[in-house]
């Protein structure tokens, strides 16, 4: 019950609060993302293949819940595509290292990839 009455009233706070979303999306969205990616990447490497869902991921944390609903996840044939489809709020503009996706079976994602 407290907690559910600490959680309304933080809500009733925060939505009075002028955050900077745009950064905001974007932390949440990187995390997101990261999150994502070694979880699936860590399923492939214990178990030999991507999962066909998300759902078929062992060994989540309690928090793993948020990134689980804030991406798009594909298995194809030979890898898998992911997006993320919510940061803090909204869907984050991010720009990522072409380097991360070093050696991942990542194929389509709505991120832009930069050169460093």
């Amino acid at each position: 019950m407290w907690k559910t009455v600490l959680i309304f009233l933080m809500t009733v706070v925060m939505s009075g609060c002028d955050f900077p979303t745009e950064s905001m999306d974007e932390k949440f969205g990187e995390q997101n993302f990261n999150s994502a990616i070694s979880l699936i990447e860590l399923h492939n490497v214990r178990n030999g293949s991507y999962p066909q869902r998300l759902d078929d991921l062992e060994f989540l944390g309690e928090w793993d819940a948020i990134w689980l609903s804030s991406v798009e996840y594909t298995k194809t044939e030979t890898g898998y595509n992911l997006f993320v489809n919510k940061g803090w709020v909204s869907e984050p503009d991010l720009k990522i290292s072409t380097r991360f996706k070093q050696g991942l079976g990542l194929e389509e994602s709505n991120i832009t990839w930069v050169n460093d």
